[in-house]
């Protein structure tokens, strides 16, 4: 299958890339520079020109391709609303070049967005959170299914190794700017998590199944406790670790206080069910603290 992959050059693109051409796939990666394209080349992939404001870049790439995996996203957090608006005419614009194909188009969504009751873990099945900006992008989808395309959505936890973790380099650097990591009362609301290793198989068997309409949860560890996480940052930043009060969130964290609040854990049963999917890279906390403190990537 020759696959149209946005994101290519990205965390999880560069990963997933390789995975799909080792399984005999052909990949055409979206990229805006150079540098990129000298990746992706060096990888094996094919080169599409182009970002997700391109959107005549979006429709030549998607044409090209026979199914699509929608991982970029332009990680301006400030601007949460704004850039997921963006993803949902990407998504858009893709999926009308696929209307009356079989095409599979993979979308990424998050974990987030799956509210989870009574402290239980969300589940592919959970009901959605209209207040998630996000929810823009499984709209998209949504509206896409209901015409006929054979979509699939991916939701994403934090996917790490020893360089990046979802969020948690935001953490990281606001532990680093003020000289203390730090957690929200007992430090017992939970972020999801998987490797990414693990979660560039999960896209290669998503967009093989191509199972119309199928939601798909990237999660290994359903909840790893923020306070886990601030110890984790404190023993590799060498910087103290104290609770903080709700009154003191938005204060030291800015807007990243909306995701520090949150606990989301989150299940993978359905998946791993349905795709035969077993997860088996290192914990969140393994690889923060395996990780060069001097090289934080955001």
């Amino acid at each position: 299958m020759r696959i149209f992959v946005t994101g290519a050059t990205g965390f999880i693109g560069s990963r997933l890339v390789p995975e799909l051409i080792a399984a005999g796939h052909t990949v055409l990666g979206l990229t805006r520079s150079e540098a990129g394209a000298e990746a992706l080349r060096a990888a094996g992939a094919e080169v599409q020109y182009g970002d997700l404001e391109n959107l005549d870049s979006l429709r030549e790439g998607t044409a090209k391709s026979e199914g699509v995996v929608h991982l970029a996203f332009i990680h301006d957090f400030s601007n949460f609303q704004k850039v997921c608006e963006v993803d949902r005419s990407a998504i858009t614009t893709m999926g009308e070049v696929l209307l009356g194909s079989k095409r599979p188009l993979v979308v990424t969504s998050g974990t987030a967005i799956a509210a989870n009751v009574d402290g239980k873990p969300s589940t592919e099945d959970s009901p959605k959170s209209s207040h998630n900006p996000r929810a823009a992008s499984e709209a998209a989808v949504q509206a896409l299914t209901e015409r006929g395309v054979n979509t699939t959505v991916v939701r994403l936890s934090q996917i790490h190794d020893t360089h990046k973790q979802g969020l948690v380099p935001y953490v990281t650097a606001v532990a680093r700017e003020k000289g203390v990591s730090v957690y929200l009362g007992e430090g017992g609301n939970r972020w999801p998590a998987a490797h990414v290793s693990d979660t560039a198989r999960l896209y290669r068997l998503a967009v093989e199944k191509a199972e119309p309409g199928a939601i798909y949860h990237a999660v290994d560890e359903e909840g790893v406790s923020m306070k886990a996480i601030a110890e984790a940052l404190g023993r590799g930043l060498k910087v103290p670790v104290k609770s903080i009060t709700p009154d003191e969130v938005e204060a030291h964290f800015g807007w990243l206080a909306m995701f520090a609040r949150l606990d989301m854990p989150s299940s993978s049963a359905i998946t791993r069910k349905k795709l035969g999917w077993k997860p088996s890279g290192p914990g969140l906390i393994a690889d923060l603290d395996g990780m060069d403190y001097s090289q934080v990537q955001i």
